[in-house]
């Protein structure tokens, strides 16, 4: 008999978005992987300890604790990549349209 979970797959997704989301700012803050690994280490550490709640009203308790901290540690200057939406390349010499070309002198 396997030991079936109490929980739904929309919360194990709001609890990997999470982590994802407290690792992203992590790296946010620590430009440097080497000393950020450690950081990403404790993020895991306290993701695991509470692994085993299976209360849901103290894992709400637990989970709105995690947001808060979240909220007030965030990066006021994420990082962007230079190439996504929003980053300092996006953009930068697109190609020409492959369109006719219109010659605005022709109709005089």
């Amino acid at each position: 008999m396997s030991a079936v979970s109490p929980f739904s797959s929309a919360h194990r997704l709001y609890v990997k978005s999470l982590y994802r989301r407290t690792l992203k700012n992590e790296l946010d803050w620590i430009v440097r992987r080497d000393i950020w690994r450690a950081k990403a280490l404790q993020v895991r550490a306290e993701f695991e300890a509470n692994r085993n709640v299976h209360d849901p009203r103290s894992l709400a308790i637990i989970l709105e604790k995690a947001e808060a901290s979240l909220a007030s540690k965030l990066h006021p200057d994420p990082y962007i990549d230079p190439e996504m939406p929003g980053g300092t390349k996006w953009e930068r010499n697109i190609p020409p349209a492959m369109g006719p070309i219109f010659d605005h002198m022709a109709e005089h």
